[in-house]
């Protein structure tokens, strides 16, 4: 019986996702288990796996389109098997070699020399293209990889430097040859007026900014999806904020103590201290690890703290699971190998659904002090700023203290001040004697 592959939901806030490549051909045969393809969601890039045993007979999108969640993608059935009233059509024989690129593909983007001009346009040298390293469209790395380039000599224009479409088109424009380009310009059409104008587009109010004055870059998926998710958080959650100031010179040293008998995967970060107190403090106090649903609040049994991580793109929040239950040594190496498979973009959808509390530590950007958004659906999230000398005053006497500032938004429909202001009474106990967090 024929099997539909259809695009997965891999997230609760995907919507659509990349086919970045086909790791299957039409014609081969497939096990359940085998990888279908790589698929680009708004979190990662993951392997899309055949559930059902047959041949691949028919791919209905094309590497580097975007297919919505619930779409068909591809059709496994047997070798004789008819397969028309899934695919609309009469299909194509499992054998026959794929289909050539559509006239969209970046193959056309090589211009062939003139008849008159024997120069051939020089080819970059070919290279190994590097996939994880370096921010790309999956089209802008297919482009680079079929014209032989390295696609980190690329300089990219898009949001956080993203190499996109065109820097790949201006990139080969750059490196053609003179004759070439003289070519090019031989063979276009000679530019004549046109016959009537076209009506003018209206300027929206206020935008009086000319088209030079700013570059326009489509958001990526990622981006999309934060500018959704962020925006219907603030528009639906009544927000409200309650911060403190935290002596961290205790856990300073602590922190240093551990360090210096500690192996290097085991090495302990403020977050990670950060994060323990967290974790101990909902455990102690769970009134905070809730989530607002439908008129009812939930109280989670577990404490599973999302960890925000910064990329180029935008922010992801891997999920630290029993926190609570884990020692500073192996939230350290789990946060540091968290961190790491999201700015690889290789997070399952395990490592980023779940969480019940959010931490966002920017100290490390050098900010004194900062407020968070949401995340639903949780009920609260903790922003922290970094550790900073200080004047304090110490029985009547002016002195220099290490502190910390955090700032606890919350979402009121589950969550009073006082309840949070409790559940950062906590927390600062916790860090300000951090020998509680070996308990």
């Amino acid at each position: 019986m024929a099997s539909q592959v259809v695009m997965p939901k891999m997230s609760d806030t995907m919507e659509e996702g990349v086919v970045v490549k086909w790791l299957k051909h039409e014609g081969e045969r497939v096990a359940p288990g085998d990888p279908l393809a790589e698929i680009e969601t708004d979190k990662a890039v993951l392997e899309l796996e055949a559930h059902d045993p047959g041949i691949l007979r028919k791919i209905l999108v094309q590497e580097d389109h975007k297919v919505s969640v619930g779409q068909l993608m591809a059709v496994i059935a047997s070798e004789d098997e008819d397969i028309s009233s899934l695919t609309g059509g009469a299909t194509m024989p499992s054998s026959r070699p794929a289909a050539p690129p559509p006239a969209s593909s970046p193959a056309i983007l090589a211009t062939p020399p003139s008849p008159t001009l024997p120069e051939t346009p020089p080819r970059p040298p070919q290279v190994a293209i590097t996939r994880e390293r370096i921010d790309a469209s999956p089209l802008a790395r297919r482009m680079a990889e079929e014209a032989g380039i390295d696609i980190a000599q690329v300089h990219g224009t898009g949001p956080g430097g993203r190499v996109v479409k065109g820097d790949i088109e201006a990139f080969l424009e750059q490196h053609r040859s003179p004759a070439a380009r003289l070519s090019t310009a031989r063979e276009a059409p000679p530019t004549s007026p046109p016959a009537s104008t076209p009506p003018a587009v209206p300027t929206p109010a206020g935008a009086d900014a000319k088209p030079a004055d700013f570059e326009a870059h489509e958001l990526s998926m990622m981006r999309k999806t934060i500018a959704r998710r962020m925006a219907q958080s603030k528009a639906t959650v009544p927000h409200f904020y309650v911060g403190a100031e935290i002596d961290m010179a205790q856990a300073m040293a602590l922190r240093q103590s551990l360090n210096e008998v500690a192996d290097e995967p085991s090495k302990i970060s403020y977050n990670d201290m950060v994060l323990k107190a967290v974790a101990n403090a909902l455990r102690q106090f769970p009134q905070l690890n809730v989530s607002y649903h439908d008129e009812t609040v939930r109280l989670h049994r577990r404490v599973h703290i999302s960890m925000a991580v910064a990329l180029d793109e935008g922010i992801m929040t891997p999920v630290l699971r029993d926190c609570d239950r884990k020692s500073l040594g192996e939230i350290a190496r789990e946060a540091r190998e968290l961190a790491e498979r999201a700015r690889a973009r290789r997070l399952k959808p395990d490592d980023y659904t779940g969480g019940t509390f959010s931490v966002s530590n920017l100290g490390m950007f050098e900010v004194d002090e900062c407020s968070a958004i949401i995340n639903p659906p949780e009920a609260a999230i903790l922003a922290v700023g970094a550790i900073k000398e200080r004047p304090i005053v110490v029985d009547g006497q002016l002195a220099v203290g290490q502190r910390m500032k955090v700032t606890l938004s919350c979402d009121h429909r589950v969550v009073d001040g006082a309840t949070a202001a409790q559940f950062l009474q906590i927390v600062k106990r916790l860090l300000e004697q951090p020998l509680r967090l070996m308990l």
